[in-house]
């Protein structure tokens, strides 16, 4: 057909359903497949080249394209043709134009950077989600401004969590600076704050609860177990005898813990100084993890999430911090804050991290020698020493921590028979 075709004239090839290719005019062609399906064709000549490129169906449903609309993409492609962009190796190129809203940008930058950058990505991915999507993720790109910024950290921080307040910030820096290294934004909103406009210059924190201390708090945590529920409460046992990190603790499996030779077998993926480490277990430690066996019902986790989840099946990270946080009447829900429970009984207030503190001052003041004791706490040995001793030091860390099991065992289970770590080949 020479002449152009009309919008009736494609109805009517279309119900014929002749195959064939019938020109439109502007390099648009209007094809009937053998199946009497119509179909949307642009040739162009780009670089020297003839190139040919489907634009879509021809219909009215959503999808679709009628006469009109394929002239007017036809004409939106052809003003790009003589601009020197050629529509076909667009469509072949990956789209950034996924990339719309922050949300889609975060969701780029924790797989493709932060997951292959970082060894542990669950703290930038758990602080995105809780802390900034709800305050602007759902905005697109360039519509975010260093208010939206400003508005999401003073939030955190009138939440009286300036270490928190200070990673969002940071992790706001990262994100948005991703989304410049894919020309998708010009200006970063995050980069002229600093720390003094979240939660300040940090400093290092020396809390360690006393033995007098711990006394008091035991009784409280078991007083008060429809706040600090008793899995909560065998898990800080365990990081005040073992001295092993929450996130080493919390993720543990099963298959890692060796109940006949009384041995956790902390493989190297999930140590945090990327070093495996046999972790002793008194008799103590293993009554604990007998029962939470039992509370753990056949899950392969020894801290199984008690909800559904598809990230992971362990308890999250905060679920330990926000209970302790309530029994000192901190706020992490909205609503009335809690009871300063805590607090009314004397003990200044600490945190879920200052445990391991405590465990490796009660190993100091048990007279275990410095070496050993940072070695219970899986801690590298600085310098020289660090690189010429290869030793383990476990029997040395069994006497250490039966020690502080030997204090700790009455109050966490004030009717328990301490009894010392068994000997073993």
């Amino acid at each position: 057909m020479a002449n152009r075709i009309n919008d009736k004239q494609v109805k009517s090839l279309l119900r014929k359903g002749v195959p064939g290719r019938f020109a439109a005019g502007n390099g648009l062609y209007f094809r009937v497949s053998k199946e009497k399906t119509g179909f949307w064709i642009l040739r162009y000549t780009v670089n020297n080249k003839r190139r040919e490129i489907s634009l879509g169906k021809y219909g009215t449903k959503p999808g679709e394209l009628s006469l009109v609309e394929a002239a007017a993409l036809t004409a939106k492609l052809k003003a790009d043709v003589k601009k020197g962009i050629d529509p076909q190796a667009e469509k072949k190129r990956p789209s950034s134009v996924k990339i719309k809203t922050v949300n889609e940008l975060a969701a780029d930058w924790l797989e493709n950077d932060i997951e292959k950058r970082l060894k542990f990505p669950d703290i930038p991915r758990r602080i995105y989600r809780r802390e900034l999507a709800p305050c602007f993720g759902e905005l697109a790109l360039k519509r975010v401004t260093p208010m939206d910024i400003r508005a999401a950290i003073e939030k955190i921080t009138l939440s009286d969590r300036p270490s928190i307040a200070n990673d969002a910030l940071g992790y706001c820096k990262q994100l948005f600076r991703h989304g410049i290294r894919l020309n998708l934004i010009s200006s970063n909103p995050a980069e002229a704050f600093t720390v003094h406009n979240a939660g300040g210059i940090e400093k290092s924190r020396h809390r360690a609860l006393s033995i007098k201390e711990l006394k008091v708090v035991f009784p409280i945590l078991r007083d008060h177990s429809d706040q600090f529920t008793r899995d909560n409460y065998l898990a800080f046992s365990l990081l005040l005898i073992l001295g092993v990190r929450k996130g080493e603790l919390i993720a543990a499996k099963w298959a890692e813990i060796d109940f006949d030779k009384a041995l956790w077998h902390l493989p190297q993926e999930r140590s945090k100084t990327g070093v495996a480490i046999t972790v002793p277990l008194s008799d103590f430690a293993v009554s604990l993890l007998e029962e939470l066996k039992i509370r753990a019902c056949d899950s392969k986790y020894v801290f199984p999430s008690r909800r559904a989840s598809k990230r992971r099946g362990y308890i999250s990270d905060d679920t330990m911090n926000h209970a302790l946080a309530k029994l000192f009447g901190q706020k992490v829900r909205p609503g009335d804050p809690p009871a300063n429970i805590l607090g009314d009984a004397g003990i200044n207030h600490f945190t879920i991290h200052d445990l391991r503190r405590t465990c490796r001052t009660l190993l100091a003041d048990a007279g275990v020698p410095g070496h050993v004791a940072e070695r219970c706490l899986n801690h590298k040995l600085k310098g020289v020493e660090g690189i010429y001793d290869r030793y383990d030091y476990l029997d040395e860390r069994r006497d250490a921590l039966q020690k502080i099991t030997d204090q700790l065992a009455p109050i966490i289970v004030p009717t328990a028979n301490v009894i010392s770590f068994r000997k073993r080949a």
